[in-house]
């Protein structure tokens, strides 16, 4: 696991915790679809990347 899929897998759950926060908080459901939409994006490629699937 290097550098950039760790700072993938990080950024990926800061992401989530956005999502929790910003669906306590009531905030519209666009920025929190958006925000799901990233989220899963940065933690399927730090995920192939530490699987060595996209390099």
């Amino acid at each position: 696991m290097n550098g950039l899929s760790t700072t993938l897998i990080v950024v990926g759950l800061f992401l989530v915790g956005g999502i929790i926060s910003f669906a306590k908080q009531g905030m519209p459901k666009s920025i929190i679809v958006l925000l799901g939409i990233g989220a899963t994006m940065c933690l399927a490629a730090g995920t192939l990347r530490i699987e060595g699937l996209w390099s």
